[in-house]
């Protein structure tokens, strides 16, 4: 039996992410949590003829408790998206205290669960968990996951043209590092099955994988952002690590972890610098159970984006570890 729970259920990202694990036959119970909505949309998923039953909750009557409590999964879309006048700085703190309190919720009624961070900014955010659990002493770094299979599925879209597969998600292509702008490094050298990015593509793709959710913003006219795929990203991610906490093997995904907790992180560590990367990752019984590393042999392209990638990275978490150590004045 797997429950599922999904924190930020009503949002853009977090209706359409409820809705297809609801379709999943792989969840047995959906648990919906919200600040508003959360009812409605539980009801209305609970007509659709799956497997999973559904329920929604709101912060009233214990309803993070009631959400949480059993959980074997929990999937954070929770935050809000910037508004007109807002910074980016004015954006995290809130995002940062959204993903802190309700981490506080998993560290005291599923601390077992697998963590899968969808809230931006993820570099960020997925620092903030980890200080959170390790305060309540419950921090297990092989189930801390940050969300970066939307850049791996952007890369796979976008290089279809020179992989020439009819389904881009044959191709698997690494993607490394972080889960913004410069600090998101395909590594297109890495690709199985193997083909060519001609030169004069190659930057301009490099820059569409890292700033992909821009166009988004464009062609919504400002009104959103990637919500779908991000939901889809998600999904997929999901499905994986229950697969694989059933019990079958050979699963690996990108995925943005604490590297000294997990098997084979040490020696992406030294070599970054850093103690979060996003890498491939074997996903076992237990969460992540293997990080491999795969820097070696890259490019000397691929070498100028992963130094680009790590200066940006390290103050990113660095940010998150001390809005926790250091909370910002209420």
């Amino acid at each position: 039996m797997v429950k599922a729970a999904v924190l930020g259920a009503s949002g853009g990202i977090g209706q359409p992410l409820s809705l297809l694990l609801k379709t999943s036959p792989l969840v047995d119970t959906l648990a919906l949590y919200d600040v508003v909505n959360t009812p409605g949309v539980a009801a209305d998923l609970s007509h659709i003829s799956s497997v999973a039953k559904t329920t929604g909750y709101l912060p009233e009557n214990d309803g993070l408790k009631e959400a949480l409590t059993g959980a074997d999964i929990v999937v954070i879309p929770a935050g809000i998206p910037r508004k007109p006048g807002m910074t980016r700085d004015d954006l995290f703190k809130i995002n940062a205290s959204i993903v802190r309190d309700l981490v506080k919720g998993i560290a005291e009624h599923c601390p077992k669960a697998f963590v899968l961070i969808i809230s931006n900014p993820v570099n960020s955010t997925v620092p903030i968990a980890a200080e959170v659990l390790k305060e309540a002493n419950v921090f297990d770094p092989k189930r801390l996951f940050g969300v970066t299979t939307l850049d791996v599925v952007r890369a796979e879209t976008f290089t279809q043209e020179f992989s020439g597969q009819k389904d881009p998600s044959t191709v698997q292509i690494p993607v490394v590092g972080g889960h913004s702008g410069e600090t998101i490094v395909p590594l297109f050298s890495k690709a199985t099955p193997a083909f060519q990015v001609p030169e004069d593509k190659y930057e301009a793709l490099v820059k569409r994988v890292q700033f992909g959710g821009d166009e988004v913003v464009t062609a919504k006219n400002g009104a959103g952002s990637a919500t779908l795929s991000m939901a889809y990203a998600g999904f997929r991610f999901a499905v994986s690590v229950i697969k694989a906490s059933k019990g079958e093997t050979g699963i690996v995904e990108p995925t943005f972890v604490y590297l000294p907790g997990v098997i084979g992180g040490a020696e992406i560590a030294e070599a970054t610098g850093l103690e979060f990367f996003s890498t491939l990752v074997e996903l076992g019984k237990n969460g992540a159970e293997k990080a491999i590393n795969i820097l070696e042999g890259v490019t000397e392209k691929e070498k100028q984006l992963l130094k680009a990638c790590t200066e940006g990275l390290k103050g990113n978490i660095e940010k998150g570890v001390d809005f926790i150590k250091n909370p910002p004045p209420k």
